[in-house]
């Protein structure tokens, strides 16, 4: 076995292991300062035993897992060189990396500060209530208003810059000639809204009637608000230079997910009433997100296409599916 090559598996199962070990450490964290219960807005979970929530992060990571099999089955045999030729070399990319990180931290911190003096909770990649409800729901403006802000500074602005300097194919914004981008698309939504019917049946029980009214606006409210802010800073633009960075597949993706999570460290069930309560929240935050962020990472950089995940595995399945009964409440549309 040629010494690149045992580099690269050497990478990989110390990547892997560091990973798990970490998952476990983490659960346990949470297990010890929760004492039995979370003391998180939730409403959608509230009848929910603890244990059950405390796994419900795991059960997700293991449809997770599952979903990057049937991207890795769709995806075998093809390669990716091409769009991975337009990552940039390895400093530039290092020098991207960590300026774009910077800049989307300060505008996590400037969103906080922000929002209340513009009459909102803070901005997260989440609008409050998001999946699991809370007890105050947003009204029109604050929904607006978060929508705009993420949109323009996460999506629009970040967007502009590097288009202009690597074009939307250097930034994986193309789909293949060949359909290949949306077959893996189509297979992953299917399986996911499925996944998402089958453990949330409720889905169900909002009327086809409302759908039809209030889905396509949950549809654009959450494509402006996260959607296309995720897709653009952290898939198009970070995770395939952490790719270039690493020269490992597998820690591009654990720090795409990674990342993701930490975009949402405020969310609109977090409870900062202590600090064993902030701690709890923070923590929670990343085991619920770094799963989903991580499946994200894999089939953009197994398909070289950052639409993928954005509308195989975001915009319709959770968003239009868990979100539309919260955004017809919002706007009072019956």
């Amino acid at each position: 076995m040629s010494t690149p090559i045992r580099r690269q598996r050497i990478v990989l199962a110390s990547t892997i292991a560091l990973a798990c070990a970490s998952w476990i450490l983490l659960n346990a964290a949470i297990i010890a300062l929760s004492r039995g219960f979370l003391p998180f807005d939730r409403p959608a979970l509230m009848r929910m035993p603890f244990a059950w929530q405390i796994a419900m992060p795991s059960l997700g990571l293991i449809e997770q897992l599952a979903l990057m099999g049937l991207v890795a089955a769709l995806c075998r045999g093809r390669s990716v060189a091409p769009r991975e030729a337009l990552i940039p070399e390895r400093a530039t990319a290092l020098r991207e990396a960590g300026a774009v990180l910077a800049y989307a931290m300060l505008a996590q911190g400037l969103g906080w500060w922000l929002a209340p003096l513009l009459g909102s909770r803070p901005f997260s990649f989440h609008l409050a209530g998001t999946l699991v409800g809370c007890s105050v729901p947003p009204t029109p403006h604050e929904a607006l208003v978060w929508a705009a802000y993420n949109g323009v500074v996460y999506a629009v602005l970040p967007g502009l810059w590097f288009v202009r300097r690597y074009g939307a194919a250097g930034l994986w914004l193309r789909f293949d000639a060949g359909g290949r981008d949306l077959r893996v698309l189509v297979s992953v939504l299917m399986v996911e809204a499925a996944v998402q019917i089958a453990a949330m049946p409720a889905i169900l029980q909002t009327p086809p009637a409302l759908w039809l009214k209030a889905g396509p606006v949950a549809l654009v409210l959450y494509g402006v608000g996260t959607v296309l802010p995720t897709m653009i800073t952290v898939y198009a633009i970070l995770v395939p230079r952490y790719w270039r960075i690493t020269g490992s597949r597998a820690a591009a993706t654990i720090l795409g997910g990674l990342t993701y999570a930490a975009l949402h460290l405020i969310e609109g069930w977090s409870n900062f009433d202590s600090p064993r309560d902030a701690v709890l929240s923070l923590l929670f935050v990343m085991l619920s997100y770094t799963g989903p962020g991580m499946f994200k990472s894999y089939v953009t950089l197994r398909t070289g296409n950052a639409w993928v995940h954005a509308l195989g595995y975001h915009a319709v399945a959770p968003h239009v599916l868990f979100d539309t009964p919260l955004v017809a409440r919002i706007f009072a549309i019956s």
